[in-house]
């Protein structure tokens, strides 16, 4: 449910009895009887506006009414000036926070939020939800550039992509349908997750650019004195880059994906690989515990695993020279995808940092398919551009062990601030005391 501050100061209806309670006043309005007295005073109430009595609805809304004295005879109403906590905003800026972290962390779409508002009696419309989201998403843009950059600058970079419908693009007539390549069939979402010295950024694209296209666009903003970075992707060719300044690494966790697929059918030969892998992740979990640096890291693997990852390339190469497999069967295949991307899968035995698989990406992608799942697509390209934003944000907090709704309120409440020094209000950097917010 959405935590708001609603706050109304309008007039009250007056009661046409003076010796009986209000009539029709709202729950929890305390009203006094009047014995020949032509002035009745309504006391206010500061409880939030709920009935207890309802499971979940408590502490929806807190609803701040001022006291009305109303003359029985003019029937003018007065009244008094709202308490100083209940601001002067309609709504409170965690109001839009929580919606956003609803629709885009949790994959709660509009309508469902709004029904769950209608039903415990505090209606939220899918137009005032969104509403409420435009100015924090405006005040967020400059950070989301500020992590481009510091994505672009990255020593390791993942990224893969997963597909996205974008429904005006794909529909005569409309403002964005012009911008769609006739040749592309598809659109997509992209994640890249760049993993700095002591942080790690998480952005996410969508449109009809692959995962190889979008990361060449991050990456012509990175500075020309960097060394190339380390790229862990997929096989796939649409995730590699049209300017392959890079040093490719492919995923190793996909190629033993490709012997489970099989191992039912082919059980002996697919244990003896599934084993030399799993004495890899073994000696790769031995370092991480140990907290290795990325040279020790490499000497570790280096002294472990690559005599192991040396056997097993000549037992599978043995396999197709005595004809013991057939290339064309489903274990053929699967060790050709092995030995076919060899170097780029077996990169952590060459190069300091170099990850064994691309899990992280993969992982963070579950946000845009959990958004695919629950709301189907977006509707327009400027949708989509707002749930980038908001994903990426709220994946860098969780990947950074920052509070995202913390945080994301933090902006809310210094727009002025965020926009003068992008960079000091980045996850990692922004000021946790109580900072000065901007004025009402």
């Amino acid at each position: 449910m959405v935590m708001a501050m609603i706050h109304t100061h309008g007039a009250l209806p007056r009661c046409p009895a003076l010796r009986s309670p209000l009539r029709g006043a709202p729950s929890g309005l305390d009203t006094t009887r009047s014995i020949g007295c032509h002035l009745q005073e309504r006391r206010p109430s500061r409880q939030p506006k709920h009935d207890s009595s309802r499971p979940g609805n408590a502490n929806l809304i807190s609803a701040f009414r001022g006291p009305n004295n109303g003359v029985h005879l003019c029937g003018q109403v007065f009244t008094a000036p709202p308490p100083p906590e209940a601001g002067t905003q309609k709504y409170d800026p965690s109001v839009g926070v929580t919606v956003a972290l609803l629709r885009y962390g949790s994959g709660m779409p509009h309508y469902r939020l709004a029904r769950l508002q209608q039903s415990l009696g505090v209606p939220l419309p899918a137009s005032t939800q969104w509403e409420l989201m435009q100015p924090l998403a405006q005040a967020a843009q400059p950070i989301w550039e500020e992590l481009i950059d510091q994505a672009a600058n990255a020593p390791l970079i993942h990224h893969d992509d997963t597909k996205m419908r974008i429904l005006d693009l794909r529909r005569p007539g409309s403002a964005s349908a012009a911008q769609v390549d006739p040749q592309r069939k598809g659109t997509f979402t992209s994640n890249i997750l760049a993993e700095l010295e002591d942080h790690s950024v998480a952005l996410y694209f969508t449109g009809w650019h692959h995962a190889g296209e979008n990361l060449a666009t991050v990456l012509n903003r990175r500075a020309a004195d960097l060394d190339p970075p380390i790229q862990m992707c997929d096989a796939l060719s649409r995730n590699l880059s049209p300017k392959p300044n890079t040093i490719l690494a492919h995923c190793l966790s996909h190629g033993r994906r490709e012997i489970v697929s099989v191992v039912s059918k082919f059980p002996e030969e697919g244990r003896h690989v599934l084993e030399s892998l799993g004495q890899v992740y073994h000696f790769d979990a031995q370092a991480k515990a140990r907290s290795l640096s990325s040279d020790q890291r490499l000497l570790h693997h280096q002294t472990y695993s690559r005599p192991v990852m040396e056997q097993l390339k000549v037992w599978m190469q043995k396999q197709f020279d005595d004809k013991r497999v057939e290339p064309n069967s489903g274990l053929g295949q699967a060790m050709g995808y092995l030995l076919k991307y060899w170097e780029p899968l077996t990169l952590f035995l060459h190069q300091p940092g170099a990850p064994l698989d691309n899990n992280k990406c993969e992982r963070a992608l579950k946000m845009a398919i959990l958004h695919r799942k629950n709301s189907l697509s977006y509707k327009t390209l400027n949708g989509a551009r707002t749930g980038d934003l908001f994903m990426s944000l709220i994946h860098t907090c969780r990947l950074n062990g920052i509070n995202p709704f913390d945080y994301l309120l933090a902006i809310a409440t210094h727009a002025q601030a965020v926009t003068l020094i992008p960079k000091a209000w980045l996850p990692w950097n922004y000021p946790r005391s109580n900072a000065p917010s901007d004025p009402p």
